[in-house]
């Protein structure tokens, strides 16, 4: 395949965008625990592209860079197997904070509104702690090293 132009360049991620079983239970904890600001709640009629009927609301939170993590929720058909908790293997969020007190405080508000979390774990490359969202999905709390290098191999455990 002949390259006739240059590869335009990708600034980052706009947003992230994720399912929702509830758009309020999701603002309560996206806002009131993790206190990330509701940017927008768009409601929709029809599906894009196709026009189809279809009631959804669209939330964007917004991160302190500037970005955003977004949910839809789609009342008529949130089926609750959908949003048990999943391994953070299958799916999580990683949230950067600046600093230690910052992931303490996070572990604090967590336990004051009764969320389960674990933590923190030093991977050699991030400091995180982890919990769930009301939807299922694991969020990690992360404080990045002070210089960005990665292990050049994990570390073994013993067999």
């Amino acid at each position: 395949m002949p390259a006739s132009k240059a590869i335009p360049a990708i600034r980052g991620v706009h947003h992230t965008a994720f399912r929702c079983r509830d758009a309020a239970e999701t603002r309560r904890f996206y806002e009131g625990v993790l206190g990330l600001p509701l940017a927008a709640a768009l409601a929709f009629d029809e599906e894009p592209g196709t026009g189809a009927p279809l009631k959804y609301m669209h939330l964007f939170f917004e991160m302190g860079d500037g970005r955003y993590v977004a949910f839809f929720d789609l009342p008529e058909s949130a089926d609750e197997a959908k949003f048990k908790k999943k391994s953070g293997f299958n799916l999580h969020i990683a949230f950067e904070v600046a600093t230690k007190t910052d992931l303490d405080g996070f572990r604090q508000r967590f336990k004051e509104h009764g969320i389960e979390n674990h933590g923190p774990i030093d991977h050699h490359f991030v400091k995180s702690i982890y919990a769930w969202d009301p939807n299922g999905i694991q969020i990690e709390g992360a404080i990045p090293p002070t210089t960005r290098s990665w292990p050049t191999s994990a570390p073994r455990r013993p067999r």
